[in-house]
């Protein structure tokens, strides 16, 4: 009787889902979205490839930006197949292994974004209060060894996620309410004690995004006591405007990261919309607009790009 009730209530699938009451305009809604994502993964590989080609690029501001772009243009190959197919063929089946592995893309890749922030972060704080020492601190295998620490922390924190979601039976419901898989969301559709996965889920997000931010925070805090300290209007102003695309990618990565869990753990059904719009925001703003900002702000990519496009 036991093996029946486990096969009864024990899902082999979730059903995703787009944006609730709008079935009947998903083809349009689909327009966008995958302009989104071409725009995002040419943005993205076209900056890598500038980085790579040319040699006066090789820099460690601009090797933290194509670690930067990589982690989204992954980001965006991780999330589009469920999103653009619920929206272009209605497709909302997702098995629970491929689910679950698409959350472990998410969350690792996720941190693995805030650790890129706080390199970029620190370099910014070393140009601006140490910049005699810069070349010397910021060297390119530190980056190098610093990047691949910063990787394994994030797929090591977020490996034991998938193998303890499979050990629950599903027996609530299997309809997720965003168009991809978020650990938060899944371990709530469990009848299993969920007690540990809740545990661990707040320590993930306390001893990597919160300890990331803290430190992103600390370091601007530094950034800002060193440039009041200059007596020119003119070099302050050109400090601070070296931060300014700095500051864009982690007010677009921060706020959907830290308030998309505050949601899930606190929200209600009034908050339902909110949460699938931050959802969107979370996954497709950032790999969209960081490409833009930096092109934009960035005098010598501005103008390897140019010279590319124009030549």
């Amino acid at each position: 009787m036991s093996a029946v009730n486990d096969t009864k209530f024990n899902y082999a699938m979730f059903l995703l889902s787009g944006i609730t009451g709008q079935e009947d305009i998903y083809l349009w809604i689909a327009v966008p979205f995958c302009l989104m994502y071409a725009i995002s993964i040419v943005g993205n590989s076209f900056i890598v490839f500038i980085i790579k080609t040319d040699p006066n690029l090789h820099e460690p501001m601009y090797i933290l930006l194509s670690m930067l772009v990589i982690t989204d243009l992954s980001l965006s190959i991780a999330t589009m197949p469920t999103i653009l197919g619920i929206f272009l063929f209605n497709s909302r089946e997702i098995s629970l292994d491929a689910c679950f592995g698409q959350l472990f893309f998410i969350h690792a890749l996720g941190k693995i974004e805030s650790s890129v922030l706080l390199l970029m972060a620190f370099d910014r704080y070393v140009a601006i209060c140490n910049p005699l020492r810069y070349t010397s601190i910021l060297t390119l295998s530190r980056i190098a060894k610093t990047g691949v620490v910063f990787l394994l922390r994030g797929v090591a924190i977020i490996f034991p996620l998938p193998f303890l979601l499979k050990q629950f039976r599903y027996c609530r419901t299997n309809v997720l309410s965003h168009s991809y898989c978020l650990h938060q969301e899944v371990m709530k559709l469990a009848c299993s004690d969920i007690s540990v996965n809740s545990a661990y889920g707040l320590f993930i997000t306390l001893s990597t995004v919160g300890l990331d931010s803290l430190l992103i925070l600390l370091s601007y805090v530094m950034i800002l006591k060193t440039v009041l300290t200059v007596t020119s209007r003119t070099e302050c102003l050109r400090a601070l405007n070296t931060c300014v695309s700095h500051l864009c990618a982690v007010l677009l990565f921060y706020v959907p990261e830290i308030g998309l869990p505050v949601i899930h753990r606190f929200g209600n059904s009034s908050t339902h919309l909110l949460k699938i719009l931050l959802g969107y925001v979370y996954l497709l703003v950032p790999p969209l607009i960081n490409p833009i900002v930096y092109s934009v702000k960035s005098k010598h990519l501005r103008m390897r790009i140019m010279r590319i496009l124009f030549k």
